[in-house]
Formats: structure tokens, C-alpha cells, sequence
């Protein structure tokens, strides 16, 4: 039983930490609760509960962390500061007019570089053809045009764009050839 509530001190101890980390890669803000696996020992709670607000001292946004609640739960807000991960890799939706989000034509062309790599390892070809909106195959031979030439010498065969119209700014194929 000892064991027991060791193993659960020791998770939530490694769960505070990796907690800090995320809010802090990920920008989140607001009011966040915490659910921590359940101690029996008083001491076990302060000492994550203490451990959480030290790994929260090396973040630069605005927190406040409460005790531990009835329910076993830790309460805190967090102000975030600067723009979300969504906000970032993402635009506002033009046929939802800014209600909802796209991925950037910049992020499609990584998912595209990421997708061509996988084909290349899974399958032997000597060609490739990528079917991608106007705006992704505008980027890829413009800004990427470096990146890709690269990646055809890494891979080994040539990279050919086409644009596909019916294809939204997210959609896109890579074919064998």
C-alpha cells in the first residue's frame, strides 16, 4: 500500500512539471483545473501542489494557483500574453468569414513535405506529384522552391505540383508516379 501511494506522489510530481511545460508551449490562458490522482497524505498534496508553483515561477505569464479543493482538484488562471498556437499556424476561414479557422498555406506545405517523406520511405518511386490548392503550389514553388529542391535530392526523385481547383487551402495528395 506504501507503494502504492509513492508510485501516485511521484506521477503527479512528474505530471506538475510536465503540466508547466504544456501551458507554456501551448499558451494556454484562463481558468484551468487540474485534476491530480488522489492522495491520501497531506504532505504528498503540498509538496505537488509546491512543486507546480515552482515549475510555474519560470513562466512569464501572469498565474495564480489556489490550494487543493474538497474535490482534490488545484484551480489556477493563467493570462496569456501572446498569441495562441491556433492563431499562429492557422487564418481566419474565408468562406465562414472568420468564425472558424484554416491551416496557413505555410503549414500545408510542411504537412505536404512531412507526407512526401513517408511515401518516399514506404514505396520506391522515381516521381511524385503533389495535388494541392492554388494558394499551397503557389507557396511551394515560390517561398519553398529551396526547401523542395532539397528534398528531391534527399528522397532521390522529382517533385511535380499541380493545382487542383476543387481542393480547399487544407486539402491535398501526394500521388506516386
Amino acid at each position: 500500500h506504501r507503494n502504492l501511494e509513492e508510485t501516485i506522489f511521484k506521477t503527479n510530481l512528474e505530471a506538475a512539471a510536465a503540466l508547466a511545460r504544456q501551458l507554456r508551449l501551448r499558451n494556454l490562458g484562463g481558468i484551468i483545473i487540474i485534476d491530480f490522482i488522489d492522495m491520501k497524505d497531506p504532505e504528498h498534496r503540498r509538496q505537488v501542489l509546491r512543486a507546480l508553483e515552482r515549475a510555474m515561477e519560470k513562466d512569464y505569464a501572469k498565474t495564480s494557483i489556489t490550494g487543493v479543493s474538497e474535490l482534490g482538484l488545484v484551480e489556477m488562471t493563467r493570462k496569456r500574453t501572446r498569441e495562441s498556437l491556433e492563431h499562429v499556424l492557422c487564418e481566419p476561414c474565408r468562406f465562414c468569414h472568420g468564425r472558424g479557422s484554416l491551416k496557413s498555406p505555410e503549414t500545408v506545405c510542411y504537412e505536404v513535405f512531412r507526407e512526401i517523406l513517408r511515401e518516399a520511405r514506404a514505396y520506391e518511386s522515381k516521381s511524385l506529384l503533389v495535388l494541392a490548392s492554388q494558394e499551397v503550389v503557389d507557396r511551394l514553388l515560390d517561398e519553398e522552391s529551396a526547401s523542395v529542391a532539397d528534398l528531391e535530392e534527399f528522397i532521390g526523385a522529382s517533385i511535380q505540383f499541380q493545382v487542383e481547383a476543387m481542393y480547399t487551402q487544407e486539402q491535398f495528395d501526394v500521388i506516386l508516379l
